[in-house]
């Protein structure tokens, strides 16, 4: 009797244990398709939201080629640009905005001094044409002589103005008391001496030559 009741008692929990093992089989599959299918439905929805994103860029890189085909037609994409043909790097001129190439031509002893006026054009031509853009000078050089010589040439090649960085300087303009130093005065007054003898309308910079203890920085 014991042993018959065991082994029916025996049978009924294996039955039950493959019934549990079915469900739990059962149980991890509907699992295992739910969360395939959400993994696939979020997909599909990451995707959705990057048709927008991706759109944009095609539209963006169809704009850029348009505008490099324009800039070529025109000879004005970077290809044909002087800091690219020359191979001259430029950079930012403090917080001035200008951009000025890293190699500059100064006027200081050479023009109206040591070379002649040929000469000093001969190296402006060859400067400018190697993609330097900057060219400097003050109203002390050669007692105004070299602003003279540097306003000829600029007027003789006939470059574009918008091309140029001219910068000059002021301090010892002359000898009487009013003629020296950064006042208001002089700094005005010198100012306009220097635009007549370059020829100019302005100049990009204007340098204090050195410090003047008369005059606060202020």
């Amino acid at each position: 009797m014991l042993a018959a009741r065991t082994g029916t008692v025996g049978n009924k929990n294996a039955e039950e244990t493959l019934k549990l093992r079915k469900q739990s089989v059962l149980s991890l599959g509907s699992r295992e398709r739910a969360l395939k299918s959400s993994s696939e439905s979020g997909k599909e929805g990451r995707a959705r939201a990057s048709q927008p994103q991706q759109r944009a860029r095609r539209l963006a890189l169809l704009r850029e080629l348009e505008m490099n085909w324009y800039l070529r037609v025109c000879e004005l994409s970077h290809e044909y640009t002087i800091a690219y043909t020359t191979g001259m790097p430029h950079r930012n001129l403090g917080k001035s905005g200008l951009r000025v190439s890293c190699l500059g031509l100064g006027t200081w002893v050479t023009f109206g001094g040591q070379i002649s006026d040929e000469v000093a054009e001969q190296l402006m031509t060859i400067a400018y044409e190697s993609g330097v853009n900057l060219f400097d000078t003050a109203e002390v050089y050669a007692a105004g002589k070299a602003e003279v010589i540097l306003g000829n040439i600029l007027k003789k090649k006939g470059w574009r103005r918008s091309s140029l960085v001219i910068t000059t300087k002021l301090y010892w303009g002359g000898k009487a008391e009013t003629e020296r130093g950064l006042s208001r005065k002089h700094i005005i007054e010198g100012l306009k001496a220097s635009l007549q003898r370059l020829q100019l309308e302005y100049v990009d910079v204007v340098f204090a030559n050195r410090p003047d203890n008369n005059t606060p920085m202020e």
